[in-house]
């Protein structure tokens, strides 16, 4: 860690404090002091949860989203080969902002909304770092863990398995993707997305994995009438309806463990799953 900090220290100032996000593992927060003056910045490196890609595909990430003014982290410095830094590692600017919904106001989901659709103006083909992304969250896939037995099933998902799998990818625009948008990742201030944070699973695809994600993500947290407010949001914003929403809701549903964390989410969980069957051409 000492390598670490004291290679962030030649890209920040002096570093005076050091406080990990999750439990006791990176990423950290870190305050530093430069000619006098106090800031504040995100040190990623692999952990437990964050492996060598992950780090890679983030700083790739906040690079495409600076080139293209997008509201994220701006990225500071890489060592992606970890030759500076003892391990592969990134650093960012922390953004202002709070990752708290105070309300599920339709006003707010559908800023939520409208400010995904600015990430999605980018058309893009896979490249070094940004690979292809069939689902939200790629790095995850609880269908086929499913469908080969490391996880339990239901009926539900079985079904809606394997109608997902007859339907077959549907041809679409591939466009710069976040990759696990949810209320987590994104920093509000004033009622205005001021970023959308944590790009380790970024990528190309289908504008869909993402608004999907965020459709189910409000669905299980506020309940089932704030995704079409997201919706809403989105299409207003691009001025179109969005393409073949019913089949990506169905693949942000799968794309979740058998039993979400309480009882609610599931239920909701299941409900937008049912709601996207239904609607699945």
């Amino acid at each position: 860690m000492r390598e670490l900090i004291n290679w962030a220290t030649t890209a920040t100032g002096r570093v005076v404090a050091v406080h990990p996000l999750h439990g006791d593992e990176g990423p950290w927060r870190l305050h530093a002091i430069h000619n006098g003056v106090n800031r504040q910045y995100i040190l990623r490196a692999p952990t437990s949860r964050i492996d060598q890609s992950m780090i890679a595909t983030n700083a790739t990430a906040l690079q495409l989203a600076e080139h293209h003014d997008l509201p994220a982290p701006r990225l500071i410095a890489a060592d992606l080969a970890g030759n500076q830094s003892g391990t592969p590692a990134s650093l960012e600017t922390a953004v202002a902002g709070t990752t708290n919904w105070p309300n599920s106001s339709p006003e707010r989901l559908r800023a939520a909304g409208a400010a995904l659709a600015r990430l999605h103006t980018i058309p893009m083909a896979p490249r070094e770092h940004l690979p292809f992304r069939p689902r939200p969250i790629a790095v995850d896939d609880f269908a086929t863990d499913r469908r080969t037995g490391r996880m339990p099933t239901t009926p539900l998902l079985q079904q809606a398995d394997a109608l997902i799998r007859a339907h077959g990818l549907p041809e679409e625009p591939s466009v710069y993707l976040h990759g696990d948008v949810w209320p987590g990742n994104m920093l509000w201030s004033n009622h205005q997305v001021t970023a959308f944070i944590d790009w380790k699973t970024a990528g190309v695809g289908a504008l869909g994995v993402d608004l999907s994600e965020l459709r189910k993500q409000v669905a299980i947290t506020f309940g089932p009438q704030a995704p079409t407010e997201v919706l809403t949001g989105y299409q207003h914003a691009t001025g179109h309806p969005a393409p073949h929403v019913a089949y990506w809701d169905a693949v942000a549903a799968l794309n979740t463990p058998t039993t979400c964390w309480t009882p609610t989410a599931t239920l909701r969980r299941n409900d937008f799953l049912d709601e996207a069957l239904r609607n699945l051409p």
